[in-house]
């Protein structure tokens, strides 16, 4: 689980490489740079292609309609990220969009996603490397239901215990964006009511793997609970956090 970490804007360097983008959407190399400014160009173009394609998928896989979510990723200071109002499809390597940790375009031309306080709200308080929101169906449904998603599945561990739902606030505000930091205390995801779903992970293959986990809990939910006469029985935090400490060993050892 990631942990609120320190950076540049708490008066301590950031361990992360600074890639330095220039005004204008170039990578700016420094002197005697070389090979380096090169590679820190190419490592911008191949996240942004992971971006795209992530946001590709989330509308793929049903879980936005048109260009309803946003997606992006970090690499030192800059942070790639969706722009506004463009469908995905229609996205190239010449459409990146880039800001830094305030806020400030400095890659590309296209308006960054409206939804940009709620990923740099994510970065600034932790160590998350990728950002994926979402409208999925099922878990904005669960939104308006419950203040928290239920225990009705053990992986909830995987996104740090139960899901909480953030209060309602206008999208794209400042207001959202810590409503939802409020509900990621300990967690690597939550809902947003009348709205949708965040994740954060340290790759976009773990953001995304993270919201298709909590959509299908939340279907999963749904479905349970829509059987008349009966209740869906739930596991306990306890129960839940043993699972989270059996997932620290899941998976292929390298």
């Amino acid at each position: 689980m990631a942990e609120p970490r320190r950076n540049a804007h708490d008066g301590r360097p950031d361990e992360r490489r600074d890639v330095r983008p220039a005004p204008g959407g170039s990578v700016r190399r420094g002197a005697g740079e070389g090979d380096a400014g090169a590679g820190v160009a190419e490592d911008v173009a191949r996240l942004w292609a992971e971006v795209v394609a992530t946001a590709r998928r989330t509308v793929a896989d049903g879980l936005v309609v048109g260009t309803s979510g946003n997606v992006s990723a970090r690499l030192g200071d800059l942070v790639l990220v969706t722009p506004s109002g463009v469908p995905y499809d229609r996205l190239t390597p010449a459409d990146l969009t880039g800001v830094d940790l305030t806020g400030r375009q400095v890659l590309g031309t296209l308006v960054p996603t409206s939804e940009l306080p709620m990923h740099l709200a994510v970065y600034r308080a932790t160590d998350a490397r990728a950002v994926v929101h979402t409208h999925a169906v099922h878990a904005t449904a669960v939104s308006t239901l419950v203040p928290e998603l239920p225990l009705v599945h053990y992986m909830a561990a995987a996104l740090g215990g139960p899901v909480r739902v953030a209060p309602y606030a206008p999208y794209g505000t400042d207001e959202l964006a810590g409503n939802m930091l409020r509900a990621l205390a300990g967690r690597s995801g939550c809902l947003l009511r009348n709205h949708g779903t965040v994740t954060y992970g340290a790759t976009l293959d773990q953001a995304y793997d993270r919201t298709a986990q909590l959509e299908w809990m939340c279907r999963l939910w749904l479905t349970a609970s829509s059987v008349p006469g009966l209740a869906p029985t739930l596991l306990t935090e306890a129960q839940v956090a043993e699972v989270g400490e059996r997932l620290k060993g899941y998976g292929q050892r390298r």
